[in-house]
C-alpha cells in the first residue's frame, strides 16, 4: 500500500455490492502525513459534495478499505466554535468553552465512495474509526478527546449510520456560518449529532446541561406536510398492471414512493430541493391528466409553489447526473445479466412554436411524418429479467448552432461548450458511457433501423458484443460475396480507382425482395406474451454480405427475418457468430422490443411527452426522473408479484428450440409489464 495510484482511482469501473459480512475484513487506515493522504485528497475532492480544500488546524483524515480497494473516507477536525444546541447540551461558559473547546473533534468529512453498495458498513466504519480516534488523536495533538460532533445536511442525508452507531441527535443549526469577524445567514440548516466519549466530561468542567428544544425548521414542517398528503394522492393504477390493489396497497404505495425517492437525497443542495423533487416525481406516478410542472405544482404544493417548481427544474443547482447514476447503481443488480442486450433508440416530442430547446421540423416516429418536434436519444436495457431506460440527451439540430440561435441557446441555458453532433454520434457516446461503467453486462447491442442501417455507427460500436440491429426493407445484400475489381484503364479520362463488380456477377438484391423468394425456410416461433396472448411469427435467417453502395461488406452477417400473422415483417442484421442457435437470435430479437415499452408507458403513465420545459437542464431533469419512475415501477411490480399467489401458467416450447411464452418475458421475467403490441 505503499505506493500512490491515483490513477485507479479516477474513474471506478466496478461496483461493490454485498452484505457487510461477504466484504469483511474492513481495515482503517490513518493516512494523515502519509503517502495515501493525496489519494484521500483526490476521492474527497472528487466524490464529496463539499469537496475537499487544505485548512489549518488539528486534522485527521483515515481511509476504509477492503484489501487495498478504498470504500469510504473520512476525517475529524477542530470543533466549531459556537453551536448553540451543542453549548446547552453541553452546558459550559463562556470560559468553559474557550478553556475546554480543544476537547471536541468534528466529523468534517464522512463519504461512502459512490460504486460501493454495502447495507450498514457507513456505520460499521464509524465505529470503527471511534474505537481508535482518541488514541490517534492524543498522539497526534496531545490532548484528550471527550466529546465528537458532526452536522448533517438533512436535504441529502437522514444521519442513519450515525443512528446506528450510537450518535445522539440534539437540534438543528440555526443556518448562519463565519465570514471574516462575524456570521451571515447561509441559510442551509443542519442536524447536530454528538458522541460522548468521557462519560464524566460535565463533572471535570464543572457545568450543568440545558434544556434541548427540538423545534423542525419551516423546510422540514413543509417536508412533512407533503409526505401527509402523499397518502391520499390519486395514484396511477397502471403502476402495477395486472394485480388488483386494495385501499392498503395504494396507502403503502405512497410510503414506497417516497422511501425511493430519499435515496437521491445527496443529488440535492438544500431540503427544500429535496421537496420540490418529491413533489415532481409524485406528479409523474399520479394519475392526474395533465402532467406538467403547473398541474403538479397546483396538486402537491400549493399556488404560491408554481414558480419554485419551474426553478427546481430549471436553475436550481443539484446534480441531476448524480441522480442518474444512482438511478443506474440500484438499477443494476435487479435486471443486469450477462445474456441482456443494451438497446439505442430514438424518442420525438411534438411541440408548438420555435422557443422550446432543440425545437424544429423534422421526422417524428410518434406520428410517422415531418412535424415541429423534439428528439431524445435514450438508451436502454433489457434482459430476461426485466428492462428499464438508462441514459438520454436531446438531439440539437444544426440550425441551433447557427448565429440566428444564439439568444435563444442563452434563454435556454445550453451548454456554452456543445457542438453539433448527429444522432449516430450521440448514440455511440452513450453507449460507450454506459458499458464503460461495467453496471450492465450484455451479450448484445440492439438499435432500430435509424441506426441499423448506418454502417458508420455498426462498425464503431464497442468490442466484445454482437449487435441486433433492425434495417430497413430496401437494405441491399448479396447471398455470395461477388468478385470484385479495379476496372482497366481505358486510355481515357482519368485513371480508375474505386472497385466495382466483375462481370458477370450478380447484383445486390433488397431484403424485402429475399423475404418472399423461395430461398428462404420459415419456422414458427412464439416471441413473447402479449397483452392478448403469445405474440406468433414466422422466423427465418440466412448468411448474407450487407452491400454498401454497390459493393460487398468484408464479411458476412446474419439477416434475421420476421413475419408475424398480420403480415408485419422486420429485418434485421447480426454480427453474431455463423454457429450462433437460432433460439438465441429470436430472444435476441424480442430484447429489442422493450425500448419501445419504456417509451409507451413513460408516454401513457408518467407524463414523457406532458412536459413544457423549454430549456435544456429542464428536458434533461424530466427525462431522469421519468427514468426514475420506470424504475419505480419495477420495484413495485417486484413487491406485489411477492405478495401475490397468482401463478403465470408456463407454455409449452413451440419452435425456435426452447423459446417459450415464458422465456420471452413471461414467467421468469415477470418484473415488467406484459407488452402490448406486436412490434
Amino acid at each position: 500500500m505503499s505506493e500512490v495510484r491515483v490513477p485507479f482511482f479516477e474513474k471506478p469501473v466496478a461496483t461493490l455490492v454485498g452484505t457487510l459480512k461477504s466484504s469483511r475484513p474492513i481495515t482503517l487506515e490513518l493516512v494523515s502525513g502519509t503517502d495515501l493522504e493525496p489519494v484521500w485528497d483526490y476521492l474527497v475532492k472528487q466524490y464529496h459534495y463539499l469537496g475537499y480544500q487544505k485548512l489549518l488546524g488539528h486534522r485527521l483524515k483515515y481511509l476504509a478499505l477492503v484489501g487495498e480497494h478504498p470504500v469510504a473516507a473520512l476525517s475529524w477536525s477542530a470543533a466549531a466554535l459556537k453551536i448553540g444546541v451543542r453549548d446547552r447540551f453541553i452546558g459550559w461558559s463562556e470560559e468553559q468553552r474557550k478553556t475546554y473547546l480543544d476537547r471536541i473533534a468534528n466529523n468534517s468529512r464522512f463519504l461512502i465512495f459512490p460504486w460501493v453498495l454495502v447495507p450498514h458498513l457507513a456505520s460499521h466504519v464509524l465505529a470503527l474509526n471511534i474505537r481508535r480516534l482518541a488514541r490517534d488523536w492524543e498522539q497526534q495533538f496531545h490532548q484528550p478527546l471527550w466529546l465528537l460532533e458532526t452536522f448533517v445536511d438533512p436535504s441529502r442525508f437522514k444521519g442513519t449510520s450515525y443512528k446506528a452507531a450510537n450518535w445522539k441527535f440534539i437540534g438543528h443549526t440555526q443556518g448562519y456560518g463565519k465570514e471574516g469577524s462575524g456570521y451571515v445567514r447561509h441559510g442551509s440548516i443542519k442536524e447536530v449529532y454528538v458522541y460522548v466519549l468521557e462519560p464524566r466530561f460535565r463533572e471535570i468542567m464543572g457545568c450543568q446541561p440545558q434544556p434541548l428544544f427540538h423545534r423542525p425548521p419551516p423546510s422540514l414542517k413543509k417536508v412533512e406536510e407533503l409526505k401527509m398528503i402523499l397518502n391520499h394522492a390519486p395514484w396511477n393504477p397502471q403502476l402495477v398492471p395486472g394485480v388488483t390493489l386494495t385501499e392498503k396497497d395504494v396507502k403503502s404505495m405512497a410510503k414506497e414512493l417516497v422511501k425511493f425517492h430519499e435515496q437521491f437525497h445527496d443529488c440535492f443542495g438544500r431540503i427544500e430541493q429535496h421537496r420540490l423533487g418529491l413533489s415532481y416525481f409524485s406528479g409523474l406516478m399520479s394519475n392526474m391528466p395533465a402532467k406538467s410542472v403547473e398541474p403538479i405544482a397546483l396538486e402537491f404544493l400549493g399556488e404560491e409553489d408554481v414558480r419554485s417548481l419551474q426553478r427546481f427544474m430549471k436553475t436550481y443547482r443539484w446534480d441531476h447526473e448524480a441522480m442518474k447514476l444512482k438511478h443506474q447503481i440500484m438499477l443494476a443488480p435487479l435486471i443486469a445479466d450477462p445474456q441482456g442486450m443494451i438497446n439505442v433508440d430514438s424518442s420525438e416530442f411534438v411541440k408548438k412554436g420555435k422557443e422550446s430547446v432543440g425545437v424544429s421540423r423534422q421526422y417524428c416516429g410518434a406520428i410517422g411524418k415531418v412535424e415541429n418536434c423534439q428528439s431524445g436519444v435514450f438508451v436502454g436495457y433489457s434482459s430476461e429479467k426485466g428492462y428499464g431506460l438508462l441514459a438520454g440527451r436531446l438531439y440539437m439540430p444544426q440550425i441551433w448552432f447557427s448565429p440566428e440561435y444564439a439568444q435563444r441557446r442563452k434563454d435556454n441555458l445550453v451548454p456554452e461548450d456543445l457542438r453539433f453532433k448527429t444522432k449516430i454520434e450521440i448514440a455511440l457516446e452513450l453507449i460507450d458511457q454506459v458499458t464503460q461503467t461495467q453496471l450492465f453486462p450484455a451479450q448484445w447491442i440492439g438499435c432500430d433501423a435509424t441506426f441499423g442501417s448506418d454502417a458508420h455507427f455498426l462498425n464503431s460500436l464497442p468490442e466484445g458484443f454482437y449487435y441486433f440491429a433492425d434495417v430497413r426493407s430496401d437494405a441491399q445484400v448479396f447471398l455470395e460475396k461477388p468478385r470484385v475489381r479495379i476496372p482497366a484503364y481505358s486510355g481515357r479520362g482519368r485513371k480508375p480507382k474505386r472497385p466495382r463488380l466483375s462481370p458477370g456477377q450478380p447484383q445486390p438484391q433488397t431484403v424485402a425482395r429475399l423475404a418472399r423468394s423461395g430461398k428462404c425456410r420459415w419456422e414458427s416461433a412464439v416471441l413473447a406474451e402479449g397483452a392478448k396472448g403469445p405474440i406468433i411469427a414466422k422466423v427465418t435467417r440466412l448468411r448474407v454480405y450487407p452491400a454498401r453502395n454497390g459493393l460487398p461488406q468484408e464479411d458476412p452477417v446474419w439477416l434475421f427475418i420476421r413475419t408475424t400473422p398480420e403480415g408485419k415483417t422486420k429485418f434485421s442484421f447480426s454480427n453474431a457468430p455463423e454457429d450462433m442457435p437460432l433460439s438465441e437470435m429470436c430472444k435476441a430479437s424480442i430484447m429489442r422490443w422493450p425500448i419501445e415499452q419504456c417509451f409507451e408507458e413513460g408516454k401513457s403513465q408518467l407524463g414523457m411527452d406532458h412536459y413544457e420545459h423549454r430549456s435544456w437542464p429542464a428536458w434533461h431533469r424530466h427525462m431522469i426522473y421519468v427514468f426514475l419512475g420506470l424504475h419505480f415501477m419495477l420495484r413495485l411490480r417486484i413487491q406485489f408479484k411477492k405478495n401475490s399467489s397468482s401463478h403465470i401458467a408456463s407454455s409449452t416450447e413451440v419452435g425456435c428450440g426452447s423459446l417459450t411464452p415464458s422465456d420471452a418475458y413471461g414467467e421468469r421475467s415477470h418484473r415488467n409489464s406484459p407488452l402490448p403490441y406486436a412490434p
